[in-house]
């Protein structure tokens, strides 16, 4: 794995996520089939996130919830502040002017 966080590869991030979510559910002393229990997933889709072998968003919510770590979702998805200024500037959009075809009559000879 790279020595930098800020360079990891998608892979690497799934290795590391998928250790920390083991981890947790070791520390919780529960077995993978009653945490998926828990989770409402299926012990595969548990397997696939612990082994960094892809996720859906859905999964690592599910998991997340049951294992107490809902900051980490705050953390994925923080509130974002927006000024009414940067509002107004983003639904004022400049007019596109738009030509219009027009048919043309086919020339006689």
């Amino acid at each position: 794995m790279a020595s930098d966080i800020n360079s990891f590869s998608s892979d690497e991030w799934e290795l590391l996520v998928g250790d920390q979510f083991r981890a947790l559910r070791i520390r919780a002393d529960l077995e993978q089939t009653e945490l998926a229990t828990l989770a409402s997933i299926s012990v595969g889709a548990l397997k696939n996130l612990e082994g960094g072998k892809g996720s859906s968003l859905k999964t690592i919510i599910k998991v997340s919830r049951v294992l107490g770590r809902t900051d980490w979702l705050n953390a994925l998805a923080p509130t974002v502040s927006v000024s009414p200024m940067q509002l107004l500037k983003g639904q004022r959009k400049d007019r596109v002017r738009k030509k219009v075809s027009r048919s043309r009559k086919p020339k006689t000879e």
